[in-house]
């Protein structure tokens, strides 16, 4: 493993417009001085958080997924978040996380948000998914996925960074500040959690507050209200030493998820 640098991009998104969040996503990046190793952007980044798939949803090969791709291989790093993928007939709440070389995996959103009706309008994922880089292994996942602990849970040390891509409400910004360290704590992992900041289409208030957690619960970064963009390192050597010192997941239990 080696030290990873990690840039969240807390952004204000344009209501189920997709060119100019796009434009705007790709303005603010290019802007970055500081080499990257990971670009992470909240959910649903093209459009912000929407049921309206008529006009939102994207083929997997579609504008956004391309431009993904361009920005991943201009920046070379990995550039993610979620967006909405219509595939066979279907619609998903996908996170993609692309590669400079424009492989790439998907996250399909397990989870999906009975509040406000996502569960009408998509189909729910069922396969975790892991994907590695310089040695760290990271398992994405979505929003809601977080009040899940079952679902999130770091069996026999899979993996070394969970990753939540979302746009949680101000309203429920209590319960996102305690569950992400509840996460890192008892995975004895690393949390990055990616909220989005701004009103949207509906009203709704998202007042950002983007986190890393350690698996100590440490804070090592966290931004509320405003948009920001902002590259952290996280080294190797510091989650060794906590799971060295604390060895609390051979003690967990071990279960199946059907």
């Amino acid at each position: 493993m080696e030290p990873l640098k990690i840039t969240v991009f807390q952004a204000y998104l344009f209501w189920e417009n997709i060119e100019k969040n796009l434009n705007n996503l790709a303005l603010r990046l290019s802007a970055l001085r500081e080499k990257t190793d990971v670009i992470i952007l909240p959910e649903m980044f093209n459009t912000g958080f929407t049921n309206n798939v008529k006009k939102c949803a994207e083929p997997a090969n579609g504008p956004t997924t391309r431009w993904l791709f361009e920005m991943a291989g201009s920046l070379n790093c990995v550039v993610a978040g979620s967006l909405i993928i219509e595939d066979g007939g279907k619609y998903y709440n996908r996170f993609v996380w692309m590669f400079p070389d424009g492989k790439y995996v998907k996250y399909d959103k397990r989870h999906l948000f009975g509040l406000s009706k996502e569960n009408e309008y998509f189909e729910a994922g069922n396969e975790r998914i892991l994907v590695d880089i310089k040695g760290w292994k990271i398992c994405p996942m979505i929003c809601y996925d977080l009040r899940f602990p079952v679902w999130s849970k770091n069996q026999n040390g899979a993996y070394d960074i969970l990753v939540y891509t979302a746009s949680w409400p101000d309203k429920r910004s209590a319960h996102w500040r305690a569950l992400i360290p509840a996460r890192a704590i008892e995975n004895q992992a690393y949390v990055v959690g990616v909220n989005r900041v701004g009103h949207d289409g509906n009203d709704v208030y998202y007042s950002g507050g983007s986190m890393c957690i350690s698996p100590l619960g440490d804070v090592v970064y966290y931004k509320p209200e405003d948009e920001d963009l902002y590259t952290f390192t996280l080294n190797p050597n510091d989650l060794l030493e906590a799971r060295e010192k604390f060895p609390f997941l051979r003690d967990s239990d071990s279960f199946t998820i059907s």
